[in-house]
């Protein structure tokens, strides 16, 4: 409460809190307005019944349930941040702009991620409005009838264009607020969720009231909290590397000659990888959709078969679970670059003791983060998995609306943004 109150006091900091709950209020706005001329009273029956549906709205905020202007989330700018990402792995000319011309350089990457975002957002778009005239989400009939040209026109429009406002809100919260804009635009939907989803439960074990399900019900409850005391274990776990830095003697002043230390961090990237593989797990299926129409016949086919086969649960979870591994280590690897670390401590005089500066300061630096990123990176995919795993488990598709990702990025992201505010806390005291 004292730090609440002192937080309260320090206007700057006060003024960047107010500034993020306003705009986290406008998205959660948007996440109401509907698609003009759509009928959801189905919709919303059809994803109560699917529990692959009600997963994807989750990560929508229930904009996807509501089918609003923003149904679709900041899904396509994450994905083009991904291309863009590994293209500046890939490309030297990116690689050039990131590195070498500073800060201009990555105002252009990031302009060419907010471009790239607007034809992802209309193909998702329209992958997602046939997901749901379809019912390839699950059995039955599709949850919407067919649409008219002009009503695929002002759909495809306004989803891409409530898309780009969030994503512009993101980056307003990120500037001007507090913390990353599109991860507290993913945490905000996903709270959003939490009063239909303490619902469905009263729904489920006490309307009527059963006691043979209480032990059931224990066991959720159990579960979330060995989750999320997991991922605080895990966010906060680090490995402290010793660096040494020699004395330097300048005139009649003596510099360096202190011991401390470089802290990595067992889970380097966060919640990225989480929210990279749901993006990417997503983008096959709305081009299977795109597909579905195709006239040539093998196309057609394969592209029901890719639609098909992303039906699979097990297939789905393997393939998350995998994705999710592979993205820890390639946004650690874009986040701490042992090479650039080793030379930073060796242009400061300093070295890690018992190691020599250099090729073998890197190597050794490569070999501890690998080892303890395998451990974060196996930690976040099972979490991931967490929700397919319950549901094989207790054969009850409502643990899908409390599962573990959800409890991961939630948890992360009041981490991440405590730690941002106590230290633009001490900044301001300063």
């Amino acid at each position: 409460m004292n730090k609440i109150a002192l937080i309260w006091k320090t206007k700057g900091l006060r003024n960047k809190i107010l500034i993020m709950v306003g705009l986290l209020v406008l998205t959660r706005i948007l996440a109401h307005i509907p698609i003009p001329g759509v009928n959801i009273a189905n919709l919303r029956n059809f994803f109560n019944q699917n529990a692959f549906a009600n997963l994807l709205d989750i990560f929508s905020g229930g904009g996807l349930s509501n089918l609003s202007i923003a149904m679709i989330g900041v899904a396509p700018y994450i994905t083009s941040s991904i291309i863009i990402q590994l293209l500046t792995v890939i490309v030297p000319r990116f690689q050039e702009m990131q590195k070498e011309e500073g800060e201009a350089g990555r105002e252009k990457l990031n302009q060419y991620t907010r471009y790239l975002t607007i034809p992802l957002a209309a193909l998702q778009a329209f992958g997602t409005i046939r997901l749901l005239q379809s019912g390839t989400l699950g059995s039955g009939a599709g949850a919407l009838g067919a649409f008219t040209p002009f009503q695929w026109f002002t759909t495809i429009f306004a989803v891409t264009t409530g898309t780009m406002v969030m994503m512009w809100l993101g980056e307003l919260i990120t500037e001007y607020g507090i913390g990353n804009g599109i991860s507290l635009i993913i945490f905000a939907g996903i709270i959003s969720r939490l009063p239909q989803a303490l619902d469905q439960i009263r729904l489920l074990y006490f309307t009527p009231y059963d006691p043979s399900k209480l032990p059931t019900l224990l066991g959720f409850a159990a579960l979330a909290l060995i989750t999320i005391v997991g991922v605080v274990v895990v966010t906060e776990a680090q490995r402290n590397i010793p660096v040494s830095y020699a004395k330097k003697v300048q005139g009649t002043k003596t510099y360096g000659g202190i011991d401390t230390h470089l802290p990595l961090r067992v889970n380097q990237a966060g919640v990225m990888p989480i929210i990279f593989a749901i993006s990417v797990m997503l983008f096959p299926t709305f081009i299977g959709n795109f597909l579905l129409s195709a006239r040539s016949a093998k196309l057609a086919h394969f592209a029901q078969s890719t639609v098909t086969l992303f039906q699979n649960q097990t297939f789905y979870a393997t393939l998350y679970f995998i994705l999710v591994v592979l993205f820890t280590y390639f946004y650690t690897a874009v986040v701490f670059n042992p090479e650039d670390i080793s030379e930073n401590i060796q242009k400061n005089g300093g070295f890690i003791p018992g190691i020599r500066p250099g090729r073998q300061t890197i190597e050794f630096l490569y070999r501890i983060l690998n080892r303890i990123t395998t451990f974060g990176a196996v930690f976040l995919a099972v979490i991931a998995v967490l929700p397919f795993l319950m549901t094989k488990a207790f054969g009850n598709s409502q643990a899908l609306s409390i599962g573990g990702t959800g409890l991961l990025i939630v948890v992360a992201v009041v981490i991440e943004t405590i730690k941002i505010i106590e230290a633009q806390m001490i900044d301001y005291q300063a």
